[in-house]
């Protein structure tokens, strides 16, 4: 029987919540679904390797399980929630798949290095890299955007993207997939998420333009592009008030959970994307892009 994406649980209003950032799921209301009970594999990964950087939550998590339950091995690329990261790393393990997980910043070249040669010497290949790790902060006035904050902020998400694009691309072969996480912030810019919303349309020109340099060496170059998603990043970066009403603006009239953009990083990874390059993938429940 098909659900009616009208009648989820995360219809607004959500609880009103705060947390200090990066937040953490445990303490989130309601619980994010990542698909630990409803993703299903069918095999479209057996045998590859992928990295995800910020996969120890949220969308990150979800696309951990997912290639795992579809055979996939995963280093997840985390900050610093230990435990978070956890929880991923069991469920992962319980898919029969091996995981590695590696905390520091990817906003720091050498140490995004380092993930793609941990991923190489634990697995023996690269075929998967997601680049999804990010940062943001709600500020309503320019004047109050430090140069510390806009300079982290475009490090985090975009040069990150670069740096670890850079050092994958090498181990890669024919058939190899880079997919990047965009937003629906990089055709609708919210204002009070200025240095986080620019970088999200650099990522979609990024996305393109890689693309099409890497196209002949049978590497595919995408982007998802999500909506408004219940993760920690929401209660950790917004006031109470913004996430009581979190996903009221789309035409469904709620946020997304992690495990409903799942299958759009899998078939971007898999042969079943083999004609897909440069695209940009919306999930973002029914907001144009």
């Amino acid at each position: 029987m098909s659900q009616d994406p009208n009648t989820d649980a995360l219809q607004p209003p959500h609880p009103r919540q705060q947390q200090p950032m990066p937040g953490t799921t445990d303490a989130m209301d309601p619980r994010p679904d990542h698909g630990e009970t409803s993703y299903k594999g069918s095999g479209k990964l057996t045998g590859r390797a992928a990295i995800i950087t910020g996969g120890d939550s949220g969308i990150g998590r979800a696309v951990a399980i997912a290639f795992a339950r579809e055979g996939a091995d995963v280093l997840v690329s985390y900050l610093s929630e230990h435990d978070d990261a956890k929880e991923t790393a069991r469920l992962v393990e319980e898919a029969g798949r091996k995981i590695v997980l590696m905390p520091g910043d990817v906003s720091d070249e050498g140490h995004c290095k380092a993930i793609v040669e941990k991923a190489v010497s634990e697995f023996g290949r690269l075929d998967i890299l997601v680049n999804n790790a990010a940062h943001q902060a709600t500020i309503d006035r320019i004047e109050d955007v430090s140069s510390e904050e806009w300079d982290k902020t475009i490090r985090t998400n975009l040069y990150s993207q670069f740096y670890l694009s850079k050092a994958a691309i090498p181990h890669m072969k024919p058939g190899a997939s880079i997919i990047n996480t965009a937003s629906i912030q990089a055709a609708d810019p919210s204002p009070q998420l200025l240095s986080y919303a620019t970088t999200k349309g650099a990522i979609v020109n990024f996305t393109q333009g890689l693309a099409q340099m890497v196209a002949s060496r049978g590497i595919r170059v995408n982007a998802v592009a999500p909506g408004p998603i219940w993760t920690p990043l929401i209660p950790s970066t917004m006031p109470p008030e913004k996430v009581e009403k979190f996903g009221q603006n789309t035409p469904i009239g709620r946020p997304g959970h992690p495990a409903e953009l799942a299958g759009a990083y899998v078939l971007l990874a898999s042969d079943e994307g083999s004609y897909i390059a440069g695209a940009v993938l919306p999930v973002t429940g029914g907001r144009p892009m």
